[in-house]
This record gives C-alpha cells, sequence and structure tokens, in this order.
C-alpha cells in the first residue's frame, strides 16, 4: 500500500487516512499482509498529476458543499474523529514520511502513521514540528533522539524518494494507491470493498 500523510472539506480531505483505518481492519478480517510503501504525494502530483492544482483552485460550490456532508459520513462510519480544517494547511508531510520509513525499520509503521494521522486531523498539530514528531515517536516506543537523527540521514531521505519514483513507474497517481498481487492496482478509499471483493 503506498500512502502519504499529506492529504488535501474539498481541498482538506482525509481519503488517505480513511483508507489506512479501513485496509487494516480488512487486512485483519481476511488475514492478508500489507506491505507499507510511504512516499510524498506532492512529488507525484509535480510530476505526472498537476493538473490537480487546477482542479483545487477552481473548485464547483455544489461539490464542495457536497464533499462536506460526504466526509461527516465517513467519519460516522468510521467513528474517526476528524477535523474538517486543520489549522495548518497544507502541512508539509515530509519528515512525517520519512518517520514512517524509520518507524517500518523496527516493525512500528501502522503504529507511528496513526499516531501522525490523529495528530493531525484529531488534535490539529503541525506534524512537520520536530517537538510534536518527537513526542509521536516517544509514544510509538521509538528512541527519540535517535528517531530524530534518523528521518534526517541520507539513507532514509533517499528511500523515500525511491519510493515515490516507483509509485509513478508503477502507474500512481495520488494516494491512496494499492496494489494487490503485485500489479492489480486500486486508487481511492471507496475502492477497498473492490479489494475485498478480489480477496474474499
Amino acid at each position: 500500500l503506498y500512502s502519504s500523510a499529506a492529504s488535501d472539506v474539498y481541498k482538506r480531505q482525509p481519503w488517505t487516512y480513511l483508507a489506512f483505518h479501513r485496509i487494516q481492519l480488512l487486512a485483519h478480517e481476511l488475514h492478508f499482509k500489507i506491505d507499507w510503501k510511504p512516499f510524498l504525494v506532492g512529488g507525484v502530483f509535480n510530476t505526472v498529476n498537476d493538473s490537480i492544482y487546477k482542479f483545487r483552485a477552481n473548485p464547483v460550490p455544489a461539490k464542495v458543499n457536497y464533499l462536506a456532508k460526504d466526509l461527516e459520513d465517513w467519519s460516522r462510519h468510521t467513528g474517526l474523529k476528524i477535523l474538517w480544517q486543520p489549522s495548518v494547511f497544507p502541512v508539509n508531510s515530509v519528515r512525517a514520511m520519512r518517520g514512517c520509513l524509520v518507524a517500518g525499520e523496527h516493525g512500528l509503521l501502522p503504529e507511528f502513521s496513526r499516531l501522525v494521522f490523529e495528530s493531525y486531523w484529531r488534535d490539529d498539530l503541525d506534524i512537520y514540528q520536530f517537538r510534536h514528531l518527537r513526542k509521536i515517536a516517544e509514544n510509538t516506543g521509538l528512541d527519540p533522539d535517535g528517531f530524530l537523527r534518523q528521518i534526517e540521514s541520507p539513507s532514509i531521505k533517499g528511500q523515500l524518494k525511491k519510493n515515490t519514483e516507483e509509485l509513478i513507474e508503477r502507474g500512481g497517481f495520488g494516494t491512496p494507491t494499492m496494489f494487490v498481487d503485485g500489479d492489480d492496482m486500486y486508487f481511492g478509499n471507496d475502492r477497498i470493498p473492490l479489494i475485498r471483493e478480489l480477496i474474499e
């Protein structure tokens, strides 16, 4: 599963947060393994999907109103508390995404990612700030000092870039993007029922 913590009522759509939550429930139910691949969605947009910026700059009012309702419905459906208008937007998620890779080296990526999502979408924290990332790392069970050093390391930076380039090469254009059995691609939170149907 390729995922980015940076999601954009209309410009601020936490679809990746929703998909992150739901795909784990499905994996637990159907007993399949998730291979997490953090990437930078901004890098993807800039390379293969820059029309997204024009689309967001000229929203359709009726669609904006519906999306507000849609997100409230999803929040109720999943039981996730979601703040629709975070005070920091757009948020720079590059450090958090590097943090996902560091956490993954310790087998703690889902736990770390959940706290990142909650910090931004629920608690309205700027996940680019070192003080918040330090606390998230500590709450995940990581050594915070070592964590902060690692997210600035060339190897972690290089892996994030590699994941982003790999997603583009495989035909991805946004987040969340999911692959089943190697090359069967599904994009979006609303495609998870199709994954269920395929795996059941």
